[in-house]
């Protein structure tokens, strides 16, 4: 299922202002809203829709991350995916994107389709913990993630995981499921 947009706005949890309604936003702002007020993050530690950039022989893609926290370093230190389909299929996908991340790579990944979630290691690719209890609370984030050291990739290591990242998200770019996009009636 493709993200629609409806022809209405919501305003953000997290920043206020007034953002296109889409068929996902609503599940977008359920997630914020839990992080926030259930799970103690900071409103300004968290960034919504944030883009993972990427080439593949030279052209240029992006990804966006539904929700990014930061320390108080700046440091991104979680990425968050809101998936429509099963978590686990996207597990791998979340994991390369906390690896390709400006500023990362990001120690932790989430992904969830807000009845399931996969904590991630983003560096070994494992499930830390499954299901919605396995969101971590600000502090035990803070914690998990305080002595992580940050590699970047070399520029052939970023090569390849870049590949691997655009065969996981590459559907999302001129692939279609249905009907609607389909070429019209010339």
């Amino acid at each position: 299922m493709h993200e629609t947009g409806f022809d209405g706005l919501i305003e953000d949890y997290l920043s206020g202002e007034k953002i296109e309604e889409t068929t996902y936003e609503e599940f977008r702002q359920a997630l914020a809203r839990l992080l926030v007020e259930d799970r103690g993050y900071p409103r300004d530690r968290l960034r919504p829709r944030q883009a993972v950039s990427y080439k593949i022989e030279g052209r240029e893609y992006s990804r966006t991350m539904d929700l990014v926290a930061y320390d108080e370093q700046d440091r991104p230190i979680l990425v968050v995916l809101f998936c429509s389909g099963a978590v686990g299929s996207y597990e791998r996908e979340t994991v390369y994107a906390a690896r390709l991340f400006p500023g990362g790579p990001v120690p932790l990944a989430l992904v969830t389709d807000t009845i399931r979630a996969s904590l991630l290691d983003a560096a070994s690719g494992e499930v830390l913990a499954s299901g919605m209890q396995a969101i971590p609370f600000w502090p035990e984030l803070l914690a998990r993630t305080r002595d992580f050291k940050r590699v970047p990739p070399t520029p052939e290591q970023r090569s390849k995981m870049e590949r691997v990242f655009h065969a996981y998200s590459g559907f999302l770019y001129g692939a279609c499921c249905s009907d609607s996009c389909k070429p019209g009636p010339e």
